[in-house]
């Protein structure tokens, strides 16, 4: 995929990736009862996205497409209104949590206790983010990897 097509260099959520999320929605519903209720979590995470401020939106939707390719076991659904994922046992695990949530500088990706990323007796669990670049793609993609090992 290259930089353009990953949304590095882009201001939200391409064709192809709302069609393909489409898709996935469609497919949850037709799995029945529980299906349904992964759709219905996942729409309200992109409607959530969707009220977002433009810099913050691009911001979540960048979030978004690395959270669903680097760690597809993760659950979109919002958490006190925010976008959040979370594992097979229903916990959160991470979370975006916008600027304008609370009229602050920057956007924050939050991680919960149920992330893996212990590192001796004190370590970072919430990150700012500002602005999208490959090198914070690669960090998001580092951090996610490791909340699920």
């Amino acid at each position: 995929m290259s930089a353009k097509n990953s949304g590095t260099e882009s201001d939200g959520f391409s064709p192809e990736e709302r069609a393909a999320m489409k898709e996935r929605a469609a497919e949850l519903r037709a799995e029945g009862r529980k299906g349904a209720k992964k759709a219905d979590d996942l729409q309200a995470v992109l409607d959530r996205i969707a009220q977002m401020a433009p810099e913050d939106r691009a911001l979540a939707e960048r979030v978004h497409v690395t959270v669903a390719a680097t760690a597809p076991e993760l659950s979109p659904k919002t958490w006190y209104g925010m976008p959040a994922y979370t594992n097979a046992n229903g916990k959160i695990v991470l979370f975006f949590q916008d600027s304008g949530k609370f009229n602050s500088r920057y956007s924050t990706l939050g991680f919960q206790d149920t992330a893996n990323l212990d590192d001796g007796d004190m370590w970072p669990t919430s990150y700012a983010l500002q602005k999208w670049s490959p090198e914070v793609e690669k960090k998001v993609v580092e951090l996610v990897r490791a909340a699920i090992s």
